[in-house]
């Protein structure tokens, strides 16, 4: 729960503070106002930047909104019961809620905004990453989480 918190505080404050009014479209790359957290630190940049998603990553199903909003709420609702009804293992708890509480905040996002509100903008050794947000950060390491429990438990396995 707070995790969910915390994701959407975090879009609160970026569409109070940074916003512009005039980005009308999710580039997959930091446009209007920025603030700059750190520059150039061992060759990284990151700025807190505001852009909107209006598809899946990096904008994908942009154009299929709904279908996408549908999608997003059966996946909601079967990790919700999964979660609630079966012996999910101990160590696969925490990663499916992570992307639980991350799901849950984009899909919050279309109810309030329309749209999925990004605003976290790195720049690796030149290559300019994708605007993401508190919640879509939260369903990448709940799933590398998960690949990791399932390479490490098949390796004790064999």
């Amino acid at each position: 729960m707070g995790l969910f918190l915390l994701d959407m505080a975090t879009k609160m404050l970026t569409l109070q503070y940074i916003s512009s009014a005039s980005l009308e479209s999710y580039t997959g790359m930091g446009t209007g106002s920025e603030i700059a957290l750190f520059q150039n630190f061992l060759g990284i940049d990151c700025t807190i930047t505001y852009a909107i998603n209006k598809g899946a990553a990096w904008g994908f199903f942009g154009s299929f909104p709904y279908l996408l909003l549908a999608l997003r709420l059966v996946l909601i609702g079967s990790l919700f019961l999964y979660l609630v009804y079966f012996q999910v293992p101990q160590n696969y708890r925490l990663p499916l809620t992570l992307i639980l509480s991350g799901a849950l905040g984009n899909v919050c996002d279309f109810f309030l905004y329309g749209h999925v509100i990004d605003m976290i903008h790195f720049v690796f050794w030149g290559y300019d990453y994708p605007v993401f947000n508190v919640a879509d950060s939260l369903i990448f390491v709940g799933t590398c989480m998960i690949l990791f429990n399932t390479i490490r438990h098949n390796e004790k396995v064999t």
